[in-house]
């Protein structure tokens, strides 16, 4: 799930309906210089407490999807904690096979998954998944890369998303993880959980850094962006 009550949704909306709907529009490229730009339109609800809002994280994560976009091409690729989508609907436009995931009695962020990928004209898996939980659903998954924008929010969570983190990369080889997050959640506490469950941090980037001017004026906060993988390095 993205987002919570500290941060400002990220994007420009405009409402399309006396239900507080409203859809924005997010570019990747630029068309004068690039064949292969495109934007992506996400459905956002007002009603919603934070599930359905394209938070600052989600727009970081999706601009290093795109700029990142010969991994993705042919990749499998799973979003924990999905939301609006935004990053793996990116990665689902640039060739991936995506599975877009969230809390699994989130009914009503789930169902806006498929309204989005059906808008977009994007072919998606949507699953409800809830961390820490293994049913079918979980076992079935191997993907090559996961995506998780601002999911590190709630310290009560950590344990059961690191939990299926590790399970995902474990089945399969080479997997990473790929996850934005605000330093209010708490780098030491995010370090210690990573070293609980056989972790370790490749890359480690300040969310600012490779974002293009005029999407970086539009956010604010401290937001990091981290590449984790499983440390198969021998305890000492």
């Amino acid at each position: 799930m993205e987002g919570s009550d500290e941060d400002e949704p990220a994007g420009t909306s405009s409402q399309s309906d006396q239900h507080m709907t409203t859809t924005s529009r997010h570019h990747f490229g630029n068309a004068r210089d690039s064949g292969d730009a495109f934007s992506i339109t996400i459905i956002e609800s007002m009603k919603e407490d934070y599930g359905l809002f394209v938070w600052p994280c989600s727009v970081v994560l999706a601009e290093y999807v795109w700029q990142q976009r010969s991994r993705f091409l042919g990749a499998s690729v799973v979003e924990l904690g999905a939301g609006t989508s935004l990053p793996g609907l990116v990665a689902a436009k640039l060739g991936s096979d995506v599975t877009l995931t969230d809390n699994a009695v989130r009914l009503e962020v789930l169902d806006n998954m498929r309204r989005v990928c059906d808008l977009n004209e994007l072919k998606c898996e949507v699953l409800g998944l809830t961390w820490g939980m293994w049913d079918a659903a979980v076992f079935n998954l191997k993907p090559k890369i996961i995506l998780g924008a601002d999911v590190l929010y709630d310290t009560n969570a950590f344990d059961d998303l690191f939990a299926t983190v590790t399970f995902l990369l474990q089945n399969t080889l080479g997997s990473v993880f790929i996850t934005t997050y605000h330093n209010r959640s708490g780098h030491h506490l995010i370090e210690f959980l990573m070293v609980k469950w056989g972790l370790k941090c490749v890359k480690l980037l300040d969310g600012f850094s490779f974002m293009p001017s005029d999407k970086a004026s539009g956010l604010s906060g401290s937001i990091q962006l981290a590449e984790i993988v499983l440390n198969c390095e021998p305890v000492k």
